[in-house]
């Protein structure tokens, strides 16, 4: 059997996509949310009913003490944590210099310092197991830079590089680290543009739509599978070609 997979924003529009995959590899799923409790428990008990493990908990990534409160309940839950997808993550479109000090320090603390952190407190049992795999999902942003989304590419571009340093660093211990850069996906993060914009960007990208969460879940399924062993530090881009 396998171990606990925690997912991180795991009752958004990705992170729950990601969920419902893992679960089906046999994960025992980590529905990990902040603020949609109910939606998280929903989509748990969606899982649970097609007989696969899940179940939500509360984790604040900007909060420390959430996570390690977090990563303690997930152990006693269902054990052994073999798998981590920091999916969780916050938008902001906005002039830089109109983005308050407070409001980025919190863009830097959730999409950045939060999966960190997370990150920091599952290594040392990967260590001791020799295996285990963390999964970060960036953006294209973080690959090429966003105008008006100046904090969130930052952000985003941190956790590429944290990516590949932490590769490096705990490859020898059996641990793989991997990265899914995704391009416009079909998010409420998205739902917020409007048609006309939604429509001048899908113009751009080479196949012609939108991509769906599920497409982003199948890359993150294929880097938690042993077949992908030997990808380390990695950057997948799932964009349809926009880059």
């Amino acid at each position: 059997m396998k171990k606990a997979a925690i997912v991180t924003g795991g009752a958004g529009g990705i992170g729950s996509a990601v969920c419902r995959r893992l679960a089906k590899d046999g994960w025992l799923v980590a529905v990990c949310y902040n603020s949609s409790e109910r939606s998280a428990q929903r989509l748990a008990e969606e899982i649970s009913s097609e007989h696969y493990a899940a179940k939500a908990f509360h984790c604040d990534i900007s909060s420390l003490e959430s996570i390690r409160k977090c990563v303690s309940e997930i152990r006693t839950h269902f054990g052994g944590i073999g798998l981590l997808v920091n999916n969780g993550g916050l938008a902001d479109i906005n002039l830089f210099t109109d983005i308050s000090d407070e409001r980025l320090c919190e863009l830097i603390g959730v999409n950045l310092t939060g999966a960190m952190r997370i990150s920091r407190e599952v290594l040392p049992e990967m260590i001791r197991d020799h295996s285990g795999a963390i999964i970060n999902v960036s953006s294209v942003w973080g690959e090429c830079g966003a105008s008006c989304e100046v904090a969130y590419s930052a952000a985003k571009a941190g956790i590429i590089g944290f990516t590949k340093a932490l590769a490096k660093e705990v490859a020898p211990s059996g641990i793989h680290v991997n990265c899914v850069s995704c391009g416009l996906i079909d998010t409420k993060m998205n739902s917020e543009l409007s048609e006309e914009n939604l429509q001048s960007v899908v113009d751009e990208i080479p196949i012609g739509r939108i991509g769906r969460p599920e497409e982003v879940a199948e890359a993150v399924a294929f880097l938690a599978d042993e077949k992908s062993s030997y990808i380390q530090g990695q950057i997948i881009r799932v964009d349809g070609a926009w880059l």
